[in-house]
């Protein structure tokens, strides 16, 4: 395949907001440098990038820049990449036998596109009936927070999020549903200021019409 058909694929699948993998695509490799390491070589690939632009990093309002950057991507933006950082999943035994749903509702998200690394900005809307376990609210946020914070597809980031709660839990009846502005959709490309994306996950027990709409109808008082 030469260079030009490969480029306008790779260009292809990236407007197209496709992912090529429900896990995140990481090499063997990932985690052999330490934090300090991978800081210190975007610092130097970032300074050239802003060469490249014609930035003069004599300034002092740019001088720094390329660190900040590092420092963000490593310890903030992409954290979630590192296992290291996944929240601990302490689980309780259901001890007050609640047997309906829980919701947690409007858990903001910040996460950022994998094919142009634009934010994606949203909302996550939670629920779980408990098969005999339970964990802490802010779990529910920190679970969302850790995939958040990496390289994403909003379909991906769902299924990571689903799929962990499944495990964590020991059940099947969870689902979730996210909404998100996609800054690579708003502010290049198709520049659409109004639209948003709307991911939905859902087994067990939400595989009945009647839960889901429960689900929703306490979402939407939340709103």
């Amino acid at each position: 395949m030469s260079t030009i058909i490969e480029k306008e694929l790779l260009d292809r699948i990236g407007d197209h907001h496709q992912m090529t993998s429900a896990e995140t695509p990481l090499r063997p490799d990932a985690f052999i440098k330490s934090e300090e390491q991978k800081m210190n070589s975007i610092e130097n690939h970032f300074r050239l990038i802003m060469e490249d632009l014609g930035l003069d990093l004599t300034d002092d309002s740019l001088n720094g820049t390329p660190y900040r950057v590092a420092k963000m991507f490593v310890q903030e933006l992409f954290s979630g990449l590192n296992p290291e950082n996944k929240p601990k999943m302490s689980v309780f035994d259901n001890a007050y036998h609640y047997d309906k749903m829980l919701v947690e509702a409007n858990i903001t998200f910040n996460s950022t596109c994998e094919h142009h690394f634009l934010p994606i900005i949203g909302k996550a809307h939670i629920g779980y009936i408990s098969s005999g376990k339970v964990i802490g609210l802010s779990k529910l946020n920190r679970i969302v927070d850790y995939y958040s914070r990496r390289p994403q597809v909003q379909e991906r980031l769902i299924m990571q999020i689903f799929n962990e709660l499944k495990t964590v839990l020991e059940t099947d009846s969870v689902i979730v549903v996210m909404e998100a502005k996609h800054l690579c959709v708003s502010s290049r490309g198709i520049q659409d200021e109004s639209s948003f994306t709307s991911t939905i996950q859902y087994g067990g027990a939400f595989d009945e019409k009647e839960n889901r709409n429960d689900f929703f109808n306490l979402i939407k008082q939340e709103k």
